[in-house]
């Protein structure tokens, strides 16, 4: 897709959310189900993933890891975000690759310290990109990169959570 295409296929769109800024809102869903042993099935777009324990939570590393997950999800909307960015503004991107690392304690999930947080306490993501663009054009990428990514700033800026339980 060119920078053409792409203005082409979102014009309608921003149009659309300009006038009826109600209809840019919309629910993203995600669905899983109690699996075998201690798993959960998620159903993505494409396939239905099974994730388990991290190996150092005591699973067999057979079972995708929601941590792994939460990492892969930045990665691809940092990716996806990226591309369309580079699209939009003419830089030319021969190749690239987009990395997260994420430190996490596993005291804090195994319930071995109350001081260790649960959670991640640093993610890093990473770009390694052979392009011809100018220092000018890359820092523009990047700054739009960060700005648009949905995933990115959810992580940065942090987001409401409600937990509902229903007991049978």
């Amino acid at each position: 897709m060119n920078a053409e295409e792409l203005r082409n296929r979102q014009a309608p769109l921003k149009d659309q959310y300009r006038r009826q800024p109600e209809s840019a809102i919309l629910t993203l869903k995600a669905a899983g189900k109690i699996g075998e042993g201690i798993s959960c099935k998620v159903e993505t777009g494409r396939a239905v993933v099974e994730a388990g324990l991290h190996p150092a939570t005591g699973g067999d590393g057979l079972l995708a890891c929601s941590g792994d997950m939460l990492l892969e999800a930045l990665v691809a909307c940092a990716g996806v975000t990226l591309r369309a960015v580079s699209t939009a503004i003419g830089i030319d991107l021969k190749d690239g690759t987009i990395t997260a690392e994420g430190d996490l304690d596993f005291r804090g999930t195994l319930g071995v310290s109350k001081e260790a947080p649960v959670g991640f306490q640093t993610i890093r993501l990473a770009f390694n990109l052979d392009t011809d663009a100018s220092a000018e054009q890359l820092l523009t990428l990047a700054r739009l990169t960060e700005r648009y990514c949905v995933v990115y700033q959810t992580l940065t800026q942090g987001v409401s959570v409600k937990t509902t339980f229903t007991f049978l």
